[in-house]
């Protein structure tokens, strides 16, 4: 696939400036049928896109088919978003002579977009992550067009896909140059640059997003930068968790780190359990068991391998299992230590090895086990396998746990991100550059939208959302109540 040129890109670029402000008027409602629209042209492609794909990812069809249905899922979930009408954060404050210190004047706020929005899209998830990934999809829903950046990885899907994208789009009634695919680290590059450009997002390694993390705040210009970039996922198991149902947790961790040859961001990279667990054995016949497999690509096994023979050179760690690479199949690693000796030097080894490569810690006590929690910088989760009867004991270090991750999960696995209105995929850095927003979820909306204010303005010149009337029909907090209705709201 040859690389967007200077020319291709400045074109690109000029169209989504120019559709900014149509896509951005059109109503909600509106919004939502060119989502729609989308959603049903990429299923009608999924016999063309998946045997794309399984060329260029390596990944089995169930998987790919899955994430298409994913896919356009989300953007219908996006469209119902847009339809119940929240996301617009509208409140309307009426003007109070009386108030206390000083008389208030009519205020009504609302969310607007920002504008075009430059998206990375990531190797990993060719199609949940990629050209119709959820950053697409919810900047289109936001009102932004989006100028999408291929991965290297899987060209020639990105290439088709977004002409099913576009060509959808157009037959909807969206704006000329609502989207695009560009080609090409330059183009990713001068496009983030350029001052067309208002928000940008990213999916992949915490070096490559810190550089245009970079980028991006020091432009004549800044404008935000939504990275996911490097988590570890630590799991951590009480006795009476193990006691109850070792094998079973032991079971569900080696399927856990596994998944997709361990390429989830969301894969467990370590397991803390009791001193005296008696689960070796399991763990080993277990990770053995797993088969090898295929990885995305090329460069992303030979990282993998790199970080892998970091990890087992470690004098803090032990190998209870090696995978090594065959045919370009790789086979899962397990290596092990205690939570003593990772907290005598922990940065070696609190480094995220994307791969099917994990590492068991063994702790003496709770004392140990939150001191081990808390040498964890920023994660997407933190996992707690329990009993109810630890429930008092765990406050501790479930309040460690949340300062340090984005989403909590008991008593289950972190791989598997569902797309819901309460979802949270994010974290403090270096999980991601902006651990108050989601990338996953009807949330992620919020990123590609900015508050504006409109004081004592005649009704005439309101936007639809602030009138007194309330045509769309939407939720707004009134003077402080949530309501649908419209009228009724008081003049001075």
């Amino acid at each position: 696939m040859n690389d967007t040129t200077h020319d291709e890109l400045d074109a690109v670029l000029a169209a989504a400036a120019s559709a900014a402000a149509p896509l951005a008027a059109l109503r909600p409602a509106e919004r939502a049928a060119l989502l729609r629209a989308a959603a049903d042209a990429l299923d009608a492609a999924a016999d063309e896109l998946v045997p794309i794909a399984i060329a260029e990812s390596a990944l089995p069809e169930p998987r790919l088919t899955g994430e298409v249905a994913r896919s356009s899922g989300q953007l219908r979930l996006f469209a119902e978003a847009l339809e119940e009408g929240s996301y617009l954060e509208v409140i309307i404050d009426s003007a109070d002579p009386n108030a206390a210190p000083v008389p208030r004047p009519d205020l009504r706020r609302m969310l607007v977009p920002l504008g075009p929005v430059l998206v990375f899209a990531a190797s990993n998830f060719p199609f949940a992550f990629s050209v119709p990934g959820g950053d697409t999809a919810s900047a289109l829903a936001a009102g932004a067009p989006v100028v999408l950046k291929a991965h290297p990885g899987h060209p020639e899907l990105s290439r088709r896909t977004g002409e099913v994208m576009v060509d959808a789009l157009r037959a909807a009634g969206a704006p000329e140059g609502t989207f695009a695919v560009v080609f090409g680290m330059d183009a990713g590059t001068t496009a983030l640059v350029d001052p067309r450009i208002k928000a940008a997002a990213f999916t992949g390694s915490v070096r490559g997003g810190r550089a245009l993390l970079d980028i991006a705040c020091t432009r004549p210009e800044p404008i935000p930068f939504y990275g996911e970039l490097g988590s570890l996922n630590p799991v951590f198991v009480t006795q009476a968790a193990v006691a109850a149902r070792g094998e079973a947790i032991v079971d569900g961790f080696i399927g856990s780190f596994t998944l997709g040859t361990g390429q989830f961001c969301t894969k467990p990279g370590l397991m803390f359990l009791p001193e005296g667990h008696g689960l070796e054995q399991r763990l080993v016949e277990g990770a053995r068991g797993v088969g090898a497999a295929g990885m995305l690509n090329d460069r992303i096994r030979a990282g993998h391998a790199e970080e892998r023979e970091r990890l087992a050179g470690l004098s803090q760690l032990r190998t209870l299992v090696r995978g090594d690479d065959a045919e370009a199949r790789v086979a899962p690693t397990l290596l092990a230590t205690t939570a003593k000796e990772l907290l005598a030097d922990p940065d070696p080894v609190l480094q995220e090895c994307f791969g099917p490569t994990s590492i068991v810690v063994e702790y003496s006590g709770p004392d140990e086990l939150r001191a081990a929690a808390e040498a964890f910088g920023g994660n997407l989760t933190a996992t707690v396998h329990a009993e109810d009867t630890d429930a008092g004991a765990l406050s501790p270090l479930i309040d460690v746990l949340r300062d340090r991750a984005g989403r909590l999960v008991y008593n289950g696995w972190p791989t598997g991100v569902a797309v819901a209105w309460a979802m949270h995929h994010g974290g403090p850095y270096p999980s991601t550059t902006a651990s108050i927003h989601t990338s996953v979820g009807v949330t992620a909306v919020r990123r590609f939208l900015r508050p504006v204010c409109y004081q004592n303005t005649p009704q005439a010149l309101l936007p639809e959302a602030l009138r007194d009337d309330n045509p769309l029909g939407l939720p707004r907090r009134v003077n402080g109540v949530v309501t649908q209705e419209g009228s009724g709201i008081p003049h001075p």
